[in-house]
């Protein structure tokens, strides 16, 4: 991997900072690609001098896409929303990605999308990472699909979310308390796209569903945060005419699409090929997650360490 380019095309978000860091322990340089390069800015410090490179660059603008691919010899693709045009950016926006990355020679394509991706899916979020992959596949036969389930870290934007209520609110609803989830390890998914690009031979053409070793309904992740940040607020599961309710009003934290969404369980398939087939160990949540969460409790770092 030393000395290889990669490409990293939505690399400044969340899950682009642990797949970065991944690669440049290896000596790869990283070019991460995206709307506003600046905000990216912050990966410098993890790479050497010349080994980390930015470039704007924006899914829905092609010509901007030829520019970041050229020379990399692998592209990662981990544009994604979940409010706006998603035709645009999940499925134009990756078959343009992938045909770029094609078109300009890269051996190795790895496509983020994710468990519950369908094209025959009710959400527009899943039909559209499920049409998403199929325009990469045309596009780029070769490419790795990864799907991961709901990924956590210290920067995420769910378990942290949680433990914000479950820390300033006395009583907390709890949607869908009966969906279940497989949290992964955003330093988890970071390996597997290392290991897809290090050998794309081995790894591309394959599908991969991403989840930790956990599985929790929503309503029993809750009450793990609440034990270990020290906090006992009322969880109050709602039914689900009052969640619909909720998703409809204007305003609220949850759109229709993602109430859609919480319909199903985001867990690995039965027969889905996952870390293991990548040689990765997954990452409990308890392993890492009390590390940050730390900054929920009453006290801070200095509150006594929960027995949960």
């Amino acid at each position: 991997m030393k000395d290889r380019l990669f490409t990293l095309v939505g690399g400044g978000g969340f899950l682009g900072r642990y797949i970065a860091q991944a690669l440049l322990k290896t000596g790869a340089r990283v070019r991460i690609a995206q709307r506003d390069p600046r905000e990216a800015f912050f990966l410098r410090p993890l790479g050497g001098l010349g080994q980390t490179q930015f470039v704007a660059a924006d899914v829905t603008r092609p010509d901007t896409i030829a520019r970041a691919v050229d020379g990399a010899d692998g592209v990662v693709n981990l544009v994604g929303i979940f409010a706006g045009n998603l035709q645009a950016v999940h499925v134009d926006g990756a078959r343009t990605l992938a045909a770029a990355a094609q078109r300009a020679g890269a051996a190795s394509f790895v496509h983020i999308s994710a468990i519950g991706a369908d094209a025959e899916g009710t959400s527009v979020y899943a039909r559209t990472k499920g049409e998403g992959e199929a325009a990469v596949r045309d596009a780029f036969p070769a490419a790795t699909i990864l799907r991961p389930s709901t990924v956590f870290g210290r920067e995420d934007e769910f378990v942290n979310r949680f433990a914000g209520m479950i820390q300033k609110l006395p009583v907390v609803p709890v949607l869908k308390p009966e969906t279940r989830f497989q949290p992964v390890f955003a330093g988890d998914v970071g390996e597997t796209v290392r290991v897809a690009l290090s050998d794309p031979k081995t790894y591309g053409g394959r599908t991969f569903e991403l989840g930790g070793p956990d599985v929790l309904s929503m309503l029993e992740l809750h009450r793990w945060i609440a034990a270990q940040i020290g906090r006992n607020p009322s969880l109050v599961p709602l039914p689900d005419a009052a969640g619909a309710l909720l998703a409809s009003l204007p305003l609220s934290p949850i759109s229709r699409d993602q109430w859609k969404l919480l319909q199903r369980d985001t867990v690995v398939a039965n027969g889905a090929e996952g870390l293991a087939a990548l040689g990765i160990t997954p990452t409990p949540l308890a392993a890492v997650a009390p590390q940050w969460l730390v900054r929920y409790r009453r006290n801070g770092r200095f509150a006594k360490p929960s027995a949960a």
